[in-house]
């Protein structure tokens, strides 16, 4: 991980933002910083156990006794701005030129969407964020943060994210994240987000887009393509409108579903209907990082921090130790032109907190090793390539863990075969 996050990055993050102690202190910032990204890594201990765990394995060394007050304000001299800093010099696709599953067309594949965090549920919290309400209460359940991210979807690194109160819509958070677009990306884009502001906004950027639209949409039809698929207008923005029919069989019967994609690609026979169908599966892999961020590290628990810059300081935390790990996933399996597909995010996960626990190669050798032991025990671990397998819809967080007993529900997953018929407007339901 100082592979990743070397010294010298962290200070002169902290020299930039006036971050650096000014006196002798038990917690100095760069020490603080290392804190906060161990934390993220074992989001299951409090701060004072992943303490332990950072420096357990400094034997002869005078470690400091430090105590939760003393932490507490060594986070708040810290402030927000340098892990923010942190996450901007990290963030972005990770990708190289030959790394496998990254581009389609040339174009490299990006996803918006968004997620929620709960945080603890206080006054400050409750005052600043509010809670949602449901058909039983008015007020239920914890407070919530809206994580909105732009993702590669060969590697699943972040590219860019804001968050902030769940009051704010995901598109009013999606139009700031279009500063990262530019030419030669395509974004995919759910019909949640698929209005037309946004979508003349990403299109602005000189990025491509494919977005589902919603099925009370109506585009008019311009022109046929040979293809099946057709030109129109949305707004003032000349698309191009593929129907499809998409029947998913596995062997407990057979789901159809009828999709609506728009997308700024207009040249057909470069960018066939059924090329950009195919690809806007790819959209799922923003929804297995933002699994990877909630399940495998945070394992769906409420973060710790009860104050907003606190809380603030602890998000841009996972999110650079997030991201360090794609790195070190992306450049071991690039190193041998495996697709980062394969890689198993909880190998990396655990075999960085091992190197934490270890304190294995704090101090960063003379000679850059590209893979690192991240990377290795990733690679020696790849799993088979990707099969197509399905689950029907449950609810991810029942009141009762034993709820689906009673009510029957099916989690299971099952071996799935896809048909994808595209539709031309006359079959269009």
């Amino acid at each position: 991980m100082t592979r990743i996050v070397p010294f010298d990055m962290v200070d002169a993050v902290l020299t930039e933002h006036g971050s650096v102690q000014q006196r002798l202190r038990k917690l100095p910032a760069r020490v603080v910083v290392y804190l906060l990204l161990a934390a993220a890594l074992f989001e299951e201990c409090g701060y004072l156990a992943v303490w332990r765990k950072l420096t357990g394995a400094l034997d002869g060394l005078p470690i400091p006794k430090i105590t939760g007050t003393g932490l507490w304000h060594a986070r708040a001299r810290l402030g927000v701005r340098p892990l923010r800093a942190l996450f901007d010099l990290l963030r972005g696709h990770t990708a190289a030129i030959r790394t496998t599953g990254t581009r389609w067309a040339g174009l490299l594949v990006v996803a918006i969407d968004g997620t929620h965090l709960d945080v603890p549920d206080n006054p400050a919290t409750r005052t600043g964020l509010g809670k949602r309400a449901n058909q039983y209460t008015q007020a239920s359940g914890y407070p919530q943060i809206s994580l909105v991210a732009v993702v590669a979807c060969g590697t699943r690194a972040i590219i860019d994210a804001v968050f902030g109160p769940t009051s704010t819509g995901e598109s009013t958070y999606a139009a700031r994240l279009t500063r990262c677009l530019h030419t030669g990306m395509i974004v995919l884009l759910d019909r949640g987000l698929s209005t037309n502001t946004l979508l003349n906004t990403v299109a602005g950027t000189g990025a491509a887009f494919l977005a589902r639209l919603t099925g009370n949409r109506k585009p008019p039809i311009l022109r046929h393509l040979p293809d099946g698929s057709f030109l129109s207008r949305i707004g003032c923005l000349d698309v191009r409108i593929i129907e499809c029919e998409i029947t998913i069989a596995t062997t407990t019967g057979r789901q159809t579903g009828v999709y609506r994609l728009a997308t700024t690609l207009l040249d057909h026979r470069r960018y066939t209907a059924s090329g950009l169908v195919t690809l806007y599966h790819e959209r799922w892999e923003i929804e297995s990082a933002f699994f990877a961020i909630k399940k495998s590290m945070l394992g769906r628990r409420v973060l710790r921090s009860n104050h907003p810059s606190a809380i603030a300081q602890e998000i841009y935390a996972l999110l650079t130790a997030y991201q360090a790990i794609r790195i070190a996933i992306t450049d071991a399996t690039t190193t041998t032109g495996a697709d980062p597909d394969r890689a198993s995010f909880s190998i990396a996960l655990q075999t960085a907190r091992d190197q934490v626990i270890h304190a294995a190669n704090v101090i960063a050798d003379t000679v850059i090793d590209l893979i690192g032991t991240i990377g290795r025990a990733v690679l020696d671990q790849l799993m088979p390539a990707r099969r197509l397998r399905v689950s029907p819809r449950a609810v991810k967080r029942p009141l009762s863990r034993y709820a689906y007993k009673s009510l029957r529900v099916d989690r299971r997953t099952y071996q799935a075969t896809i048909e994808i018929n595209i539709l031309t407007p006359a079959d269009s339901p």
